[in-house]
């Protein structure tokens, strides 16, 4: 199969409170497994938008691991390279839910399975279109954080671009300095970046999100696509600035959108859509994603997608 986009780096499973205010430091109900992990979401949203997608990753030899390997191949992403492993157990993610907005994760990734990689094969990138790397990854491990530079250089080597979420977590990178020099060479490399706000200012220095952004064209990107949740987006080109609007939907949980949002603008850029277009169906990709419980759930095929934009009807989430 020829592949148009790989994403690299952790495939997990995710396990949430069911109600919102309940902590995780007591006993209490939980819902799940979801399959989850940034850049698996990404992929499987890439998938259903129609184009062929490879997951490069890795999960446990366990219900957990099948959980998600059965959820990406009926999406029709290539698992080839996302072994199973035989000695650690698939990657696991506990969150609960805040009323104030706020989100509580507990990870158990870095010693699991997802922080293994298998080894890279430069033949997998011949025809790569788009190669997503998230700043998740990145901070998961060394071994993976090595991983995702050879996959740089291994899709710049076959003529294919980066497209890159900052997805940033500070505390795991040792703080704002050692987190722009490892994202660097990512944020150097790419074609477009996809931060927030405050991940631009981060990865900048800068204070302001348009000025961040702007300094983060001199990076070396050619396009910033800033998220601003339900105000939409912002694209920056060396020579635009264009504000797409949201489409407004009942959120229902936001763990995920953010990664849908990324593959309707991967997806957009692929098919040489009018800037403005790109951001209409990353918007509409990303406020779908928040619509059901569950981060890869609000993963919808094209055609959803599609009638959402023209009728903003919300799929029935029952």
């Amino acid at each position: 199969m020829a592949l148009e986009i790989i994403a690299i780096g952790e495939a997990l499973v995710e396990v949430m409170r069911t109600r919102v205010d309940d902590p995780l430091d007591r006993a209490s109900e939980f819902v799940g497994p979801f399959p989850s992990g940034a850049p698996a979401i990404f992929a499987d949203q890439a998938a259903r938008l129609g184009h062929k997608v490879g997951f490069i990753g890795a999960v446990g030899d366990d219900d957990f691991g099948t959980c998600l390997l059965d959820r990406l191949q009926a999406d029709g992403l290539d698992v080839a390279h996302c072994p199973r492993v035989a000695d650690r157990a698939t990657g696991v993610a506990f969150v609960t839910y805040f009323s104030d907005g706020s989100r509580r994760f507990l990870y158990h990734i870095a010693h699991a399975a997802a922080g293994r990689m298998p080894d890279l094969d430069p033949a997998y990138f011949e025809s790569v279109k788009f190669l997503h790397i998230c700043g998740s990854s990145l901070s998961v491990s060394e071994h993976m954080r090595d991983s995702c530079y050879r996959a740089v250089d291994f899709t710049k080597a076959a003529g294919g671009r980066i497209a890159f979420d900052p997805n940033l977590r500070p505390e795991l990178l040792g703080g704002e300095e050692a987190l722009r020099r490892i994202c660097g060479p990512v944020v150097e490399a790419a074609h477009v970046v996809l931060p927030s706000g405050e991940e631009a200012e981060l990865l900048t220095g800068v204070r302001g999100a348009d000025d961040a952004c702007r300094a983060l064209l001199d990076r070396g990107p050619e396009v910033i696509a800033l998220k601003r949740g339900a105000e939409g987006c912002t694209i920056f080109t060396a020579g635009q600035k264009l504000d797409v609007p949201a489409f407004p939907v009942q959120a229902v949980d936001p763990t995920g959108a953010g990664d849908c949002f990324d593959a309707g603008f991967v997806v957009g850029l692929l098919e040489d859509l009018p800037l403005d277009q790109v951001g209409r169906l990353a918007n509409a990709s990303g406020a779908l994603g928040a619509t059901r419980k569950g981060p890869m759930e609000g993963a919808f095929p094209r055609a959803v997608v599609e009638r959402f934009m023209k009728d903003q009807v919300t799929p029935d989430t029952t």
